[in-house]
This record gives structure tokens, C-alpha cells and sequence, in this order.
């Protein structure tokens, strides 16, 4: 009975995971890339490096954007600044513009635009180019990319559903599961396919199920509503709830349309810097500026603990008087949900540890990708007979052939992809980030369509060493593009380890693609000579027969 319960959870292992396996190998590549998107962003904006190591203080960089606003956009209905912090040094400003006055048909009914601005001088920073960075990459692991926000979380959700049920599934399987994370016996078809697979999901196997459970909680409102939707059915539905939970519309009320000039920001700053006991500051969202009902809306940066509730106060505009102040005691219920979502998104880990966070997310997709392969591997021996005969791999095979290679070989190619984009489109091209992550899916769509074309293990070693090549070119690629690189940022102490850190990794990345390379060339070497040996032997037989 027990034997008959194991199959059956073998049978859920396999099909569970490789039904979605090609979707969250993207989540987990782009998850995992998320842990440094903050560094990503950095090294994809080279114009910000020189000014990277000049250290401004909050209260002088808040009054330079302060003034900017004041000159350039009086009128708009809300301002918003972030503050540099210790893993981004530049100063982003942004305001939403009121309506168009002669209310065109189908005008937007505001408009919100942004700069980037030096925090020493308040200058806006013209030559700065356009760039999502990594936070493409960071919704691309939850919004997925051209289509609508509730689909692409929706097939996530359901993706990571199945995840949990294939690790669970997993653990139930697997009578020596600690063992396995000791065995490798590599050249061993199958066995050593296996073993990978194994290995990288016991090595870890509590990050996995943390990151997979923990992303599901990220999205328990949309996927588990019916707890909301009963409690808040007489006050307003969900819409009420979300008011009342995540106020993120928070000191926003209707302009007097009286002007009045704004209150000194330097005491605002040090009465929350005190009430927060010197933690630094994210942003300040001024609500109303230069209105008799202006306010101001100070939130605290996320500091290193584990829940990602992020306290805010709320001040009167136009006297500087606090007027309330938000999540400085929240319910057990938001405690518990800040700590699993702060545990998923990882702000409160230092680098080194964010660090061992990303590769456990690397062994995440080896994971999943060994467990594709393994499928492959296994139904081709299966099929084995039939394949010597001249038969055709059946449909299902050459498709999850032609999937793996794209998803596998192809996501790399795309990545890569996104960075050479980075540099090479002209700085002030129209439409620049999008032109960034068109790149990424055409790289990757032209990887998916070879592939389909021609499913050989030709095309993996194709596509394994593009990959290579473009990753290890990157740094030669900043070389050329920016005076950052890491001799330079590490002599003239330019933002060196965000930098430095990206192309060490990018080019370890590379290298690794190139060694599987190798090692497939290896492979294929010694399955000739094999094959050459054991006509010769067959030769042998027929010259003594005859």
C-alpha cells in the first residue's frame, strides 16, 4: 500500500512539474535576478556611476528636489521624491500633471512623468538614459510581459501551485532523500540526470518551499478573496479593505484652492528620523503643493527586519504639524503577513546573504530545468527500440525537446540579450525601455523558433554557446560603453562593487554556460568514437563469419 502511494506521488511529482516547468524556470531566473535589481539598475544607468560615492545628506538632497519641483511643475497635484540609499545613490523625483483644461476626448485624465536628479545640486541629470532596469526583471517574474496584470498572476498563481504540490510530491518520493544530496555519478545517462536533480533540490530544498509558499501569500488576496469578500460585504466590498489595510492613498484629500506656501521640510525630516529612531527615509509624497491643503507623506525606508510593513506619517503642509501616523502598531494579522512577504522579497537580508539567496535561486532553475531534461531523458530510452529502427520521435517528445531547448538555452540568450540593449540603443531613443525589453523577447523568440525548427543536441550546443559568449562579453561590452568597468570603478572608487559585482557575476554565468558546452562536446566525442568503435567490432564479426 505504501509502495502503490509513493508511485502515485511520483506519477503527481513529474506531471505536476512538467506541465509548468518552462513558466517557472522564467519565474524563478527573474525572481532570483530580483534579490540585486537595485544593483542591476545601477550598473544599466552607467551616467549615474561618477556621482555614486558622493555621500549627501537627506535633509540637503530633499530641499535641492524641493526647489527643482518648485520651479518646474508648481501646478502639479502631487510630488513625489526618493531618496538615494545605500544600495542606490541616485534621486528620482517624479508629479503627476493636472488634467488638460479643455478636456479633449480621451485625453489622460493626469499625466505623471519623472527625472533623475543629482542629490547634490538638485540639477536634473539630462544624459541619464532611460531604462526599467531590473525591475523588468522583478515584474517579469510575477507580471509576466504583454498581457493584462490579473492574467499573467493568475497563470503565476496556478504555476506555483503546482510547484508546491511537485516539491511536496517530491519529498514523499524520495525514500533517500539526503543520500541523493551526496550522490552524483556524472556520464551515466539518466542516473546522472537524476542525480542533478535531486541534488540541487535537496541542497535548497527550505528555500524552495519558503520562496514558493511565501510568493503564494504575496497573492492570497486575489487567489483566496472569499475571506474578505465576507467580512467587508456590508462596508464596500474588497475596495474598502484595501483602504483601510494599504492606505497607500494616504493623506490625499480635495485641494482648498487657496495658495499657501509649503512648510520647512528639515524639521519633518528630523521629527520622523526621531520618531523612527534614526532609520533612513524612502520618500516624500507631497499631496497638494503650494495649496492651502497640502500634505506631506513621509515613509520610512525598509530596514533589515523581516516584515515588509513600511511605516509612514502624514503631515500638515502648510504648519508642518503631524497628523497621524501609520503602521507603527499593526495588527498580529499584518505582522504575520509583513514576515512572510518580507521573507519572499528579501530586503531585510545584507548582501552576502542576499548572496546565498540567489544561488539557491540558481539552483532553483537547474532544478527545474534537470527535471525537464530528466523527462526527456527518460521517455527517450523508453523509445529507445523504435528511435534505432528509423522511427520518428513521437510528438510529444520532439515538442518537450524543442520547449527545453528554448526555455533552457534560450533564456540566457534573452537575458543577455536585455544588457547588450542596455548599451548599444543610442541613449536618447524614443521609447528606449521598451525598445530594451522588446530585445529580450525577440532574443528569445528566435532561440524558441530555432529550436522548434531543429531540436537537435547541435541547437543545444548552438544556443548553449551564444549564451556563453554574449554573457562573457558583457563586461568587454562595459569596457567600451562606460569608464565603470572594474579596473576603473576600483582605482577611482566609483560605485565599484555594484558594478564590479555585475560583471564578475555575468562573466561567471558566462563560463559556466561554456563548460556545459565543453562538456557536451566532450560527450558527443566519445559517443562517435564509441559508435566508431563498436562498427569496427561488428565488422570483425562479419569478416570472421564469412
Amino acid at each position: 500500500m505504501r509502495e502503490g502511494f509513493r508511485q502515485s506521488m511520483a506519477w503527481l511529482h513529474t506531471w505536476s512539474g512538467l506541465l509548468v516547468c518552462w513558466v517557472l524556470l522564467l519565474v524563478f531566473a527573474g525572481g532570483t535576478a530580483s534579490y540585486f535589481k537595485d544593483e542591476i539598475t545601477f550598473w544599466m544607468t552607467p551616467e549615474l556611476h561618477a556621482g555614486a560615492r558622493e555621500q549627501v545628506a537627506p535633509e540637503v538632497a530633499l530641499q535641492h528636489a524641493v526647489a527643482h519641483l518648485q520651479e518646474q511643475e508648481p501646478q502639479a497635484e502631487r510630488w513625489f521624491i526618493s531618496l538615494p540609499s545605500e544600495r542606490s545613490g541616485a534621486m528620482r523625483v517624479g508629479w503627476i500633471s493636472p488634467p488638460p483644461k479643455d478636456g479633449a476626448k480621451g485625453a489622460p485624465r493626469s499625466r505623471f512623468k519623472s527625472e533623475t536628479l543629482d542629490p547634490a545640486s538638485g540639477r536634473k541629470m539630462a544624459a541619464v538614459r532611460e531604462t526599467r532596469g531590473g525591475e523588468f526583471l522583478y515584474r517579469l517574474h510575477f507580471d509576466l510581459h504583454y498581457m493584462p496584470v490579473i492574467w499573467a498572476r493568475w497563470i503565476v498563481s496556478i504555476c506555483a501551485m503546482f510547484m508546491l504540490v511537485a516539491i511536496v510530491s517530491g519529498i514523499i518520493t524520495h525514500k533517500r532523500i539526503f543520500k541523493d544530496f551526496f550522490t552524483f555519478r556524472p556520464g551515466k545517462g539518466q542516473r546522472s540526470w537524476l542525480d542533478a536533480h535531486n541534488a540541487t533540490a535537496v541542497l535548497a530544498l527550505p528555500f524552495h518551499l519558503m520562496i514558493t509558499y511565501t510568493g503564494l501569500v504575496t497573492l492570497m488576496f486575489m487567489i483566496m478573496p472569499w475571506g474578505v469578500q465576507t467580512a467587508y460585504k456590508d462596508k464596500g466590498g474588497e475596495s474598502a479593505f484595501f483602504e483601510e489595510v494599504f492606505p497607500v492613498g494616504a493623506g490625499r484629500i480635495q485641494p482648498a484652492g487657496v495658495p499657501a506656501p509649503l512648510a520647512p521640510l528639515k524639521p519633518i525630516v528630523e521629527q520622523a528620523r526621531q520618531h523612527w529612531n534614526g532609520a533612513p527615509l524612502a520618500t516624500i509624497v507631497i499631496n497638494n503643493p503650494g495649496d492651502a491643503n497640502a500634505t506631506i507623506v513621509v515613509t520610512r525606508q525598509k530596514t533589515r527586519t523581516l516584515s515588509y510593513l513600511q511605516p509612514g506619517m502624514i503631515f500638515n503642509g502648510t504648519t508642518g504639524a503631524l497628523t497621524s501616523a501609520m503602521g507603527d502598531d499593526p495588527s498580529a494579522t499584518a505582522v504575520t503577513r509583513g514576515a512572510l512577504y518580507g521573507l519572499h522579497m528579501g530586503h531585510f537580508a545584507d548582501p552576502w546573504l542576499r548572496v546565498l539567496f540567489f544561488l539557491c535561486g540558481l539552483s532553483g532553475c537547474v532544478m527545474v530545468a534537470s527535471g525537464a531534461l530528466l523527462w526527456a531523458v527518460k521517455t527517450r530510452q523508453k523509445q529507445a527500440k523504435a528511435l534505432a529502427q528509423g522511427a520518428r520521435r513521437t510528438f510529444g517528445l520532439r515538442l518537450v525537446d524543442a520547449l527545453n531547448i528554448g526555455a533552457i538555452a534560450g533564456l540566457p540568450i534573452a537575458f543577455a540579450a536585455y544588457f547588450w540593449a542596455n548599451r548599444l540603443l543610442p541613449v536618447g531613443l524614443p521609447q528606449r525601455p521598451q525598445m530594451e525589453i522588446t530585445w529580450f523577447f525577440a532574443a528569445w523568440a528566435i532561440a524558441a523558433v530555432l529550436a522548434q525548427i531543429r531540436p537537435t543536441m547541435g541547437m543545444w550546443r548552438f544556443q548553449l554557446s551564444v549564451g556563453a559568449a554574449m554573457f562573457i562579453g558583457i563586461p568587454i561590452l562595459n569596457v567600451f560603453t562606460t569608464h565603470s568597468h572594474l579596473g576603473v570603478t576600483l582605482l577611482q572608487g566609483r560605485g565599484p562593487w555594484q558594478v564590479a559585482g555585475f560583471d564578475i557575476t555575468v562573466l561567471l554565468l558566462g563560463i559556466a554556460l561554456a563548460m556545459v558546452v565543453r562538456a557536451l562536446n566532450k560527450r558527443e566525442k566519445k559517443q562517435a568514437k564509441a559508435a566508431a568503435a563498436g562498427i569496427k567490432t561488428e565488422q570483425g564479426k562479419l569478416r570472421e563469419a564469412a
